[in-house]
């Protein structure tokens, strides 16, 4: 019997489960080991962040649809990796620790043949001084969260039902933020809901992000074709936030986030402030801090993994200057260069170089997106790493499955008002997710598979794939018709 243990119960460590499962015989073991009880539908916070849903509604608990799937289910944090065993005893283990209620803080080591790191980011607030919900901001990556940002927008739209003018910032907190769409999803959302409620003159909503222009979304922009025509995703993007009245403050880096005030520099070097009475902003990612040793027990860490505490797997990460990287230096099969028998998928993975091209201010403070790697593209990477992992398992002889983010296409609904009459989204498809100006000099993508629109009929759509998303999550009958 082989033993598959996988790190992570989000989109992508849940995606390797349940297709691994599925393929694999009695005779081999699926382990997960997540800290969460339930499994959240992410890109539904921002409807909860606004009151169009409830946190029962994104989240269901894992270990009844692990039960009934065989997959052992262990509600833990890994602390650290053996990759090489220890003195004695050649099996690799993970170090885990328990956050099950009443059995909290337990430790425990389990052994595997294959590892799967898809534990997903470290929601790092500690980066920016004030930022985070504990101290004075919002945000909505978890499903609780985004209730708490739902009733602070509530608190806020009372004030200007009473007569208050009110200024509301939305966007990212850190220069180096990575997931620009669930701020800009959320920031028309709560355009919606003013307008919906009757106060948007009250209020004066802004935009602040790091990205150099609107429409970079840490891809580097990217031109689309649109109702016939070839236009830039920047005067797309522009011509949405001017017609919903939202202010814009790019290329900016929030320093500090305090009870009434937001304090940011610019890539030109300027440091100004913005009032604000209601702040959602999204903190920067790094890893979870995964520690990992020999067989010695010496600290091997550095080996595993990048400074930001992403895994490395079998990428290019050859210092060099942007204009010097190629689409070939991103990884394919996602498996580590020093031990093949793990893998790092979705947010786990450490991505070799940025897509947006790098910028610091005068005074050295990076600005710009780090490289999207959810939804869409962090399911497809684990379903091919689950399926090459089973290979191996079953003892086949085939080449590893491939999913480069340089080869892969992307489809994303971004919600800009939740309703079944009135409501819209943005549907953008990409292809390829990191750009080829070789293969595509004029544009770095292609065309034909690279398009937005907004409207009515994108909503619907949004709507749908909830319902889809949550009913494949759970493993229910024909799921696997459903794609990533």
């Amino acid at each position: 019997m082989a033993r598959l243990l996988i790190l992570g119960a989000g989109v992508a460590g849940h995606t390797a489960a349940l297709h691994a499962r599925r393929k694999l015989g009695s005779e081999h073991e699926v382990v997960v080991v997540s800290p969460n009880s339930h499994w959240n539908w992410i890109p539904s916070n921002i409807w909860v962040g606004v009151g169009q849903m409830t946190p029962s509604q994104v989240t269901f608990p894992l270990r009844p649809v692990y039960d009934k799937q065989g997959i052992v289910f262990h509600q833990a944090r890994a602390l650290s990796l053996n990759p090489e065993g220890k003195a004695g005893d050649s099996r690799p283990f993970v170090t885990i620790e328990s956050t099950e209620p009443g059995n909290a803080g337990v430790q425990e080591s389990i052994t595997y043949d294959y590892l799967i790191n898809a534990t997903g980011p470290k929601l790092n607030f500690e980066a920016t001084s004030g930022l985070g919900p504990r101290l004075y901001s919002l945000t909505v990556c978890t499903a609780s969260h985004a209730e708490e940002a739902s009733r602070a927008f509530d608190e806020s739209v009372d004030r200007m039902k009473k007569g208050e003018r009110q200024t509301l910032l939305i966007g990212t907190g850190h220069g180096t933020c990575t997931c620009q769409g669930a701020a800009f999803e959320y920031l028309f959302n709560v355009e919606f809901e003013l307008r919906r409620r009757g106060v948007r003159d009250k209020a004066r909503l802004v935009w602040i992000s790091n990205e150099p222009e609107l429409g970079d979304f840490g891809m580097g922009g990217m031109f689309i074709n649109r109702g016939g025509y070839v236009t830039h995703s920047r005067v797309f993007t522009e011509s949405l936030y001017a017609e919903r009245g939202v202010e814009w403050i790019t290329r900016a880096a929030v320093k500090e986030v305090a009870p009434g005030e937001v304090a940011y520099e610019t890539l030109d070097g300027n440091k100004s402030s913005v009032q604000a009475d209601f702040k959602m902003l999204l903190p920067p990612f790094s890893g979870v801090g995964l520690k990992s040793y020999d067989r010695e027990g010496a600290d091997i860490t550095s080996a595993l993994f990048a400074p930001s505490g992403f895994m490395y797997v079998d990428g290019d990460y050859t210092q060099k200057p942007y204009d010097q990287w190629k689409p070939s230096d991103w990884p394919e099969i996602y498996q580590s260069p020093t031990y093949p028998n793990i893998h790092a998928v979705g947010i786990a993975f450490a991505p070799p170089h940025s897509i947006t091209k790098p910028m610091s201010s005068p005074s050295g403070t990076p600005i710009f997106p780090t490289p999207p790697r959810t939804g869409m593209p962090s399911a497809v990477m684990a379903r091919e790493v689950a399926f090459s992992i089973v290979d191996q398992m079953q003892g086949k002889d085939r080449r590893p499955r491939h999913a480069s983010m340089a080869k892969m296409g992307a489809a994303c609904i971004a919600s800009t008002g939740a309703n079944v009459f009135s409501g819209t989204a943005v549907s953008m498809t990409v292809y390829p997710i990191v750009p080829d100006f070789t293969k595509y000099p004029d544009t770095g993508r292609d065309l034909h598979y690279t398009s937005g629109e907004i409207g009515l009929a994108g909503h619907w759509i949004k709507h749908l794939l909830h319902f889809g998303f949550m009913y494949k999550a759970k493993a229910k009958p024909f799921w696997t018709v459903i794609p990533e």
